[in-house]
């Protein structure tokens, strides 16, 4: 059943991402005041870093089981292991946001301005540019999955654009667990 007209898959990828990214640079850069979300116990708040590296490590798993699944040509396992891990990344971002605007801002490095320098930023930069980029490429296979049927969908490029996001959101994510243990693990 197709639910999204073929030739809306290209704008709504392209307001999908613009309105994501939006709301993601708004939050980081401070722009949503913490008053406009629900205020958490600071227990909950210290635990959204962990729940989220859980998610993370869970994500990578559904996303390489998706992979490992439609190269098997096991499409109904793929299609349940990726929508799961969008639904993982949704609330991870979900969280992860929340976190931010309710604590107003992105959490300090602990560590020494060294590490900090050489190693934490040009991680965290590789992590971030890694997620924006797969915003499109998610959407994009995600939405050409929706309109066209299941025997149309190998003339797409929707097989392209999965490999590039899975690839990009792998990557991102384990850099995300990188970022994770060294504000939280190693110092």
């Amino acid at each position: 059943m197709e639910y999204v007209s073929r030739e809306r898959v290209g704008p709504l990828t392209g307001i999908l991402s613009v309105v994501s990214l939006a709301v993601v640079f708004a939050a980081a850069g401070g722009q949503i005041p913490p008053s406009v979300v629900p205020t958490a116990p600071e227990w909950l708040l210290d635990a959204i870093p962990h729940v989220n590296v859980l998610i993370s490590l869970t994500a990578i798993g559904t996303i390489t089981l998706g992979w490992r699944s439609i190269r098997r040509g096991e499409i109904s396992k793929h299609r349940a292991a990726m929508l799961t891990s969008f639904g993982l990344f949704a609330s991870f971002l979900v969280l992860y946001l929340y976190r931010l605007v309710a604590t107003g801002g992105p959490q300090a490095f602990p560590g020494p301005e060294t590490v900090y320098q050489f190693i934490y930023l040009p991680i965290l930069a590789v992590h971030i540019l890694l997620a924006v980029a797969c915003i499109p490429f998610l959407y994009y296979a995600l939405l050409q999955a929706i309109a066209y049927p299941l025997e149309e969908l190998p003339q797409t490029s929707h097989a392209r654009f999965g490999r590039i996001a899975a690839s990009l959101w792998l990557i991102s994510f384990s850099l995300g667990i990188v970022v994770y243990l060294l504000l939280h693990g190693v110092y």
